[in-house]
């Protein structure tokens, strides 16, 4: 008997456009009622819930019941990995139009992978704090890192991280605690800002200056 994982059953649950970008909107770690998941997808809420009761079967998301709405998300951090691993397989979908094509660059610029950043500001923060020995081979946050990243104005508190496989830039970035946790410090410090209407990440003037002087990175807000 072949005990194989059914790899063809995990294709099939991603076949669906509706059920791919309602997966899609569950990346930004945010939960999600089936009505908002539905407008996500274009789609009607009944048609929604479906589809979610197909992604509850196999663990790939969870429910939490809060009053009279259910709120949808990711059951784990390893769907997302697994999301962001098979988007960088998957070929380029074409932008319909204008807001379309917006919208993917503002994905590539910078974004939440689940938890942590991702896309171009990602893969910087990962490869500029490798390059100043804040961060090891590991993905370990070293002793000057802490002190690096508490003067800068981002006192973490997670020294773990791990690599995760960026699907735009086809680099690696920062994951794990140590990722979340560096994720969280620039939302609160309103060093970025969340796109209402996507996973996508908005640089503030005050984030473009602090990154840039406190990291050394380079980036356009």
């Amino acid at each position: 008997m072949n005990r194989d994982p059914d790899l063809a059953a995990a294709a099939v649950l991603l076949a669906d456009p509706a059920r791919a970008a309602m997966l899609g909107r569950l990346l930004d770690g945010r939960s999600w009622t089936a009505t908002e998941l539905a407008k996500a997808a274009g789609v009607q809420p009944s048609t929604a819930s479906a589809h979610l009761a197909r992604l509850l079967e196999p663990g790939w998301v969870a429910v939490h019941p809060r009053g009279r709405f259910r709120y949808y998300r990711l059951a784990q951090p390893a769907v997302a990995e697994f999301l962001e691993a098979f988007a960088g397989l998957a070929p380029a979908a074409p932008a319909r139009t204008p807001g379309e094509l917006r919208a993917g660059a503002s994905l590539r610029r910078c974004r939440l992978c689940y938890d942590h950043l991702a896309g171009q500001v990602g893969v910087a923060l990962t490869r500029g704090l490798m390059e100043r020995g804040w961060l090891g081979s590991g993905f370990h946050l070293t002793e000057a890192g802490a002190a690096g990243l508490r003067a800068a104005g981002l006192p973490v508190a997670e020294r773990e991280g791990r690599a995760c496989m960026d699907w735009s830039e086809r680099r690696l970035h920062l994951a794990g605690p140590l990722g979340r946790d560096l994720a969280d410090l620039c939302l609160a410090a309103a060093w970025l800002q969340r796109d209402p209407k996507s996973r996508a990440l908005w640089i503030t003037p005050l984030g473009q200056e602090r990154l840039g002087a406190g990291l050394g990175l380079s980036i356009q807000s």
